[in-house]
């Protein structure tokens, strides 16, 4: 009852100048450099604060400016001697929502509902005129009589680089390892950041005057957002299983699933895009055994299976509540 509230009679959602889906094959590496965040590269060598200041700070800058330094020869090398292949798949499909669900249509005619995306709902108290944010609040319900759309993505920057990953292992290079493992990371991130800009600009063309520089990426001052399946706005992994029959990942961007629904190559990142202005991210939080139900019939598996891959939102002792 208290989910976003939208005028929908007085918006009307970007028609994507894209439609259907467009895959990008060997993206050149040296296009993504200018897109790099660096500060979650200094994060995982457990270095705190802001880049670039984190360089110049008193007491951690001196390490700091010597890891960035080896970082930008490596990655150097790594454009210089192709040691990753970038690739990328996006996707755009009519779509509208219905409650906490999104439903992806075959064609504009929207007769016939091909997928079925499964959100969940903010549980937790809030204060009064907050409201209790499902992702499927940013797209046009179906009943009323607005068409909407939605995206999906998958870029990796890790195709082959586990070849070279295992020389430097061969070699008890464990410091040029990781730094490897960690440059791939940031450089699929750099592509997602990459594409969405172009899907903004060009495929989608919602925008396409933005001019936005390095900063104001990372600060997301852009419109839209691109929430990835396991993160804190839909947090259920197995949300993946549908992107990568929408956008037929493996095929087209070399990106398979494991069982556990990890992405494999490792340097990856996958989700959906979301156009309307006011879609922001958001974190579930804890949820209740009601709303676990439900979500556990909507998807067509049963309430343990739910509990097993939601546990670490399940606000209550999973077997303790009947269903």
């Amino acid at each position: 009852a208290n989910r976003f509230r939208c005028d929908w009679s007085a918006y009307r959602p970007p028609v994507p100048r894209l439609t259907g889906i467009r895959r990008f094959d060997d993206v050149p590496l040296e296009e993504l450099v200018r897109y790099i965040d660096w500060m979650p590269f200094f994060n995982a060598w457990e270095f705190a604060g802001k880049f670039p200041d984190i360089l110049t700070d008193p007491v951690v800058g001196e390490a700091a400016s010597n890891l960035y330094a080896d970082s930008r020869r490596m990655l150097k090398e790594m454009i210089a001697g192709r040691w990753t292949r970038a690739s990328a798949v996006v996707g755009f499909f009519p779509a509208n929502s219905v409650d906490d669900d999104i439903e992806v249509y075959a064609d504009e005619s929207r007769r016939e509902t091909l997928y079925r995306l499964h959100h969940l709902r903010q549980q937790k108290p809030k204060p009064t005129g907050q409201p209790h944010y499902a992702l499927a609040d940013f797209v046009a319900p179906r009943d009323c009589g607005v068409q909407d759309w939605i995206g999906a993505f998958a870029v990796t920057a890790g195709i082959g680089l586990d070849d070279k990953v295992r020389e430097f292992e061969a070699r008890h290079d464990d410091y040029g390892s990781i730094m490897l493992k960690a440059l791939a990371d940031r450089l699929a991130e750099a592509l997602a950041e990459r594409m969405h800009e172009r899907v903004r600009r060009e495929f989608w063309g919602y925008a396409p005057e933005e001019r936005f520089t390095g900063d104001q990426l990372v600060r997301e001052e852009y419109r839209g957002i691109r929430p990835a399946p396991g993160y804190p706005a839909c947090p259920d992994h197995t949300e993946k299983a549908t992107l990568w029959r929408m956008l037929e990942v493996e095929r087209n961007a070399g990106i398979r699933l494991t069982e556990s629904f990890a992405m494999y190559p490792t340097a990856a990142v996958s989700g959906w895009y979301f156009s309307h202005p006011e879609a922001r991210y958001f974190q579930v939080g804890r949820i209740d055994a009601d709303q676990v139900a439900d979500y556990a019939r909507r998807k067509g598996v049963t309430v343990a299976e739910a509990e097993r891959w939601l546990a670490p939102i399940v606000g209550y002792e999973p077997g303790s509540q009947s269903s």
